[in-house]
């Protein structure tokens, strides 16, 4: 396949790929992907370890579905995750473990296909990228000049892609029947909600592991639209940003993408999509967990976004709960895993904000520990003598603040994000 992709195919589409979907070894990688993940059961009850234990004869079955046309998709169980900060939940569909295998060994074929052609302003979910380049790709447009920032935001982008028009875009790179049988068999599995499943007429469920490649597919065209109109979009999957030189470009980049919108058949949000001017004191725009904030003199900054820091909260509250029965060892055990997972994330944003994040976990135990010792109330006042920060420290406490000085000073005056 790489040799063929380095030289070309015959009309630039590929007839013949549900061998190499279907293959021993591709389907034993897939496994492996999805094993890796975990995660909960599909609407069958088969968890990961049960197909873990009879994974050979599971795996020889699916290859001869997907060899003779014969696989179909169960439907996916939805799932409802709340939205921190919102009375609003999102759906999570969950896919069987079979069915994910399936979907990573698809992805795991046409990816490749599809790479070569993404333009290079994408980000989101393609090998070799991540989020902390999208950032800095911003964050150099900023400092360049690109002030005047297009704050897009798709309504509800994953269950809004119209499944013909999805389609039609696969149809052009890939002309194996069994598939595009397999895709628009994914797309339309239905969504199974107590005893009843929905077949959807458009959409890509979040969950699935081919889903984001789809997402991106849908949303290539734009992405090369907007790169020869001359407008600099960073875009990682449905977040994304046009950065311009001045009101007037930026006001005819968003035209142009309200434009392409309509006829894809998506909804820009008409409150979230704006036109920020980052050369204003006291502005922000929110991209990809982050705040960008231009401060009053000038500097730019780049922040936790407010939502960022209230899921961790919402996350951390019912652990940290005033009157608990856990020691103080086994809260930091618990607390821990999710701070370190935070902070390899976060870890870009300035001092102060993650030292506000730190401020907040220390004090929710230090009302822990004042209710213990008969207080009332958070803790506060004598409370920060009584139990200073470098009492936690002594307990093994992970903190933001430190572990980003310890980081910056192991690199010893090297550039950091």
């Amino acid at each position: 396949m790489l040799a063929a992709l380095d030289e070309g195919v015959k009309g630039g589409k590929w007839f013949s790929l549900i061998d190499k979907v279907g293959a021993e070894r591709t389907l034993a990688l897939a496994w492996e992907k999805v094993r890796s993940n975990g995660g909960s059961p599909g609407a069958d009850g088969i968890t990961v370890e049960r197909f873990g234990r009879e994974c050979p004869a599971r795996l020889e079955r699916l290859r001869g579905l997907l060899r003779t046309g014969a696989y179909r998709p169960r439907p996916v169980r939805r799932a409802w995750i709340p939205k921190p900060g919102s009375p609003e939940k999102r759906p999570l569909g969950i896919p069987t473990v079979t069915d994910r295998v399936a979907q990573t060994a698809v992805r795991m074929v046409i990816e490749p296909i599809f790479e070569r052609e993404f333009a290079p302003d994408s980000y989101g979910f393609r090998p070799g990228r991540s989020c902390r380049d999208a950032l800095r790709r911003v964050e150099a447009l900023l400092k360049a000049g690109r002030t005047h920032v297009v704050d897009i935001d798709i309504r509800g982008y994953f269950d809004a892609i119209p499944h013909d028009r999805l389609m039609g875009l696969v149809r052009r790179r890939v002309a194996d029947g069994k598939v595009l049988g397999v895709i628009e068999g994914f797309l339309k599995a239905g969504v199974l909600e107590g005893t009843e499943a929905v077949e959807p007429e458009e959409g890509t469920p979040q969950g699935g592991a081919i889903s984001p490649l789809l997402a991106n597919i849908y949303l290539d065209p734009l992405d090369w639209l907007m790169r020869e109109a001359g407008f600099d979009m960073v875009r990682y999957a449905d977040d994304m940003v046009v950065l311009c030189p001045d009101r007037a470009s930026a006001e005819r980049a968003l035209v142009r993408i309200r434009g392409w919108m309509a006829e894809a058949g998506l909804e820009l949000h008409p409150e979230k999509t704006q036109v920020v001017d980052m050369a204003q004191a006291r502005s922000h725009f929110d991209f990809l967990g982050y705040r960008f904030w231009r401060g009053k003199g000038g500097a730019l900054r780049r922040l936790i976004r407010p939502k960022s820091a209230r899921k961790l909260r919402a996350r951390l509250k019912p652990a940290t709960k005033r009157a608990n029965g856990h020691s103080l060892d086994a809260l930091v055990r618990k607390l821990n895993p999710v701070l370190r997972g935070f902070y390899g994330y976060f870890k870009h944003a300035e001092g102060h904000a993650l030292r506000g994040v730190d401020q907040w976990v220390r004090g929710r135990l230090r009302s822990i520990l004042r209710k213990r010792r008969g207080g009332r109330g958070r803790g506060r006042g004598q409370d920060h003598h009584r139990w200073p920060n470098a009492f936690f420290t002594g307990l093994g406490l992970f903190s933001l603040e430190q572990a980003r000085t310890s980081e910056i000073a192991s690199l010893r005056g090297g550039a950091t994000c």
